[in-house]
């Protein structure tokens, strides 16, 4: 089958191949057939070596298919079932899961080691967090699967596997955004955009976008934002708003240097969200003196903040309200064999998001 594989970390370009076989097929694990693929930075920051992940592998983790078989055991899935990829699933029974914090299991990361594609017939490869979209078929755990309905477009499903999960829960779990308060968000790629439909969603009456690329800043205004403005602007902006800043500010970069533009940017007692999956090494410095003055609260957001069943559940269902808008967060389709074009348009800020068609 067809797959476009990283052979080595650090490489800025996928190889395309077709003698890839998707393996490991057996009890407790299912058998997809991908039909879409959509490009997260998550994935070129796995491809830089940003976010761990053992090499060569397929990379994508935001997907959709169709079940085609499921192993001994597994439950609630049937061939035919139409269901999004989930990268990091929660297992349900470690110290996160019975806090009622599953999207903090870190249970699956043990499966990173398991290879999941084979190259050649004698080479192992694995799935960028045992997912792997970017091929035309995967083998997962079942807990790795999101059903959901058949009239949602695999196009428009795929997108809830990880960006517009992201962003919608960082505002509705992670932030509670209050109705009427004043939200900005730093970046307005495909997180950003869902953080803004979120904060749209939880009745906020002034949304700030902020983001250096011109269209990008235009193409926000359609989501929900009120103002979209380049990082310069972002001082006088915070300074406009009563109580002298945002109430929340989301920063969906993944930065030091923009989560520290959020902070200034941030009223008094009011919250920063941090959604962008940033570098390990990349420090961000606050004094003790305006931790205690300012009491602002930061709130990092990991996939959602809450239960990622509940929240790609909640995001079919705004969808079918018409208060999310999914398609228009794609801004490009693409074969998979072009998948190195999405890779550009992404890296320039072009594309929101490409879908890759994979069937």
């Amino acid at each position: 089958m067809r797959a476009a594989i990283l052979q080595k970390t650090g490489q800025d370009t996928l190889d395309v191949r077709d003698d890839v076989e998707a393996v490991g097929f057996g009890p407790g694990t299912v058998r997809v057939r991908m039909h879409a693929a959509s490009l997260c930075h998550s994935d070129l920051s796995a491809m830089a070596g940003v976010l761990p992940q053992p090499a060569p592998f397929v990379p994508g983790h935001e997907g959709a298919g169709e079940v085609v078989e499921v192993g001994d055991g597994v439950t609630g899935l049937a061939p035919g079932d139409r269901v999004v990829l989930c990268w990091m699933p929660p297992c349900g029974s470690c110290p996160a899961c019975r806090r009622d914090q599953t999207h903090l299991c870190v249970a699956s990361l043990r499966r990173l080691s398991t290879p999941t594609f084979r190259i050649g017939g004698d080479t192992d490869a694995y799935g960028f967090y045992s997912t792997g979209a970017f091929a035309e078929e995967v083998v997962v755990a079942a807990d790795a699967l999101l059903p959901v309905p058949d009239d949602l477009p695999y196009d428009l499903a795929a997108l809830i596997g990880c960006g517009v999960t992201t962003g919608l829960g960082a505002a509705v779990n992670t932030a509670r955004v209050e109705p009427g308060s004043a939200v900005a968000v730093i970046g307005a790629g495909g997180v950003g955009i869902a953080a803004v439909q979120g904060a749209r969603i939880c009745g906020a009456a002034r949304i700030t976008v902020v983001d250096p690329v011109a269209s990008r800043r235009e193409r926000a205004l359609g989501f929900g934002a009120t103002e979209a403005i380049a990082p310069d602007g972002l001082k006088s902006a915070a300074r406009s708003v009563p109580g002298g800043g945002f109430d929340y500010v989301f920063e969906a970069v993944g930065r030091s240097e923009t989560v520290r533009a959020g902070y200034d940017a941030a009223r008094r007692g009011g919250a920063v969200v941090v959604i962008g999956a940033g570098a390990a090494d990349d420090r961000v410095s606050f004094s003790l003196g305006e931790l205690f003055f300012n009491e602002k609260r930061l709130l990092p957001s990991m996939y959602g903040g809450g239960d990622v069943r509940r929240t790609a559940g909640r995001a079919v269902e705004l969808w079918r309200a018409g208060r999310l808008d999914l398609a228009g967060m794609i801004t490009h389709r693409l074969p998979l064999t072009e998948v190195n074009e999405a890779i550009r348009q992404m890296r320039s800020g072009e594309a929101l998001r490409t879908v890759l068609t994979v069937d």
